[in-house]
């Protein structure tokens, strides 16, 4: 467990606010590292937080693990205190599910669903889910792709995209915006569009701008080896990704590319960008989660309100042990924080 710091609580200005933190699935880490984090964050400023799920599993965790957090009921308004739950069903689930449970899968469904409708209402600061099994959600009967699609069409968008950030041992920072996610590798050349860069670019550069960076310079990189090597090994970086990024520089976006996908990550990691689009999924994940790995975030661009999520799954399989890291979520929670403050 990760000591509260009392001394390490910031002056009256800082952000109070409600933070909205999704359970996700109950039956992986979601709640054990969602309590630990907030434990950790608790004494750097004076932040509320509300957690969104099943309250007698959150409570059962709570003193298992000797948090000790005082969690009470929300009821709305400006209620006194700092840690609070709410449950959008009904009824609580019943105890000792197992992993992948049809019913923990619906409570994680409902639990995303309140969260975001909360923060298209104005109630939440902003929004951190804890992982979801898809698979699980899928088998129970919902039709899901993700989380962040899920909260796209909630809010009514299709102009978003998602990035994945994380700073490695020595605190550097690696910002990946992805031009394509859930979709097979054979497919990606057929799905990749002007459109879709051209959407990336844009959250990328406007992500360095929420963040308060002094300049968003952006890396495109290619989509085959060596960036195409002049149509060797592909043409999409001549037909696609070359005239996209030619436009977004004649709008004035300070972006380069295609680069070559080997070595524009190492370039961007040692500070000359602010961020890379990548064409697809593991040309970005990969070299986030390796300079990354515990403490990586998940930050849907685009989005009217703000979402983050740390960057791991369910992990079935150390769920309900006392062993899981928080770090990644404490990453995701102070991102929304500080997103949130920038907003304001």
């Amino acid at each position: 467990m990760i000591a509260v710091q009392n001394s390490l609580r910031t002056p009256h200005s800082a952000l109070r606010s409600l933070i909205g933190i999704s359970l996700g699935d109950v039956t992986g880490v979601g709640p054990e590292v969602a309590l630990k984090a907030v434990t950790a964050e608790a004494g750097r400023d004076d932040a509320k937080y509300l957690f969104l799920g099943d309250e007698k599993i959150l409570q059962r965790l709570n003193q298992k693990f000797s948090l000790n957090l005082p969690l009470e009921k929300f009821s709305g308004g400006n209620v006194a205190g700092r840690f609070f739950f709410s449950n959008p069903q009904t009824e609580s689930l019943p105890e000792n599910l197992p992993a992948g449970s049809p019913l923990a899968a619906t409570a994680a469904v409902a639990a995303l669903r309140d969260g975001g409708q909360r923060c298209l209402r104005g109630e939440l600061a902003a929004l951190v889910t804890a992982p979801v099994n898809k698979e699980s959600i899928i088998r129970a009967g919902h039709k899901f792709i993700g989380q962040t699609e899920f909260l796209s069409e909630l809010a009514g968008t299709q102009r978003t995209a998602m990035m994945l950030l994380g700073t490695d041992e020595r605190g550097r920072w690696l910002r990946v915006a992805l031009a394509t996610v859930h979709i097979s590798i054979k497919s990606v050349p057929e799905k990749l569009t002007a459109e879709k860069i051209t959407l990336a670019i844009e959250l990328a550069a406007q992500s360095c701008r929420d963040l308060g960076l002094p300049r968003a310079k952006i890396a495109v990189a290619g989509l085959n080896p060596h960036a195409g090597e002049g149509g060797e090994f592909g043409d999409e970086e001549i037909k696609i990704i070359s005239p996209t990024v030619l436009a977004m520089q004649k709008r004035g976006f300070d972006v380069v590319g295609p680069l070559s996908g080997d070595t524009v990550f190492h370039y961007a990691l040692k500070g000359d960008f602010d961020a890379v689009v990548a064409m697809y999924h593991d040309q970005g994940l990969a070299p986030l989660k390796a300079v990354a790995f515990d403490s990586g975030i998940n930050w849907t661009l685009g989005l009217p309100f703000i979402r983050t999520s740390p960057d791991h799954g369910t992990a079935y399989d150390i769920a309900g042990k006392g062993i899981a890291n928080p770090g990644s979520m404490i990453a995701a929670i102070r991102l929304a924080k500080q997103l949130a403050r920038n907003h304001k």
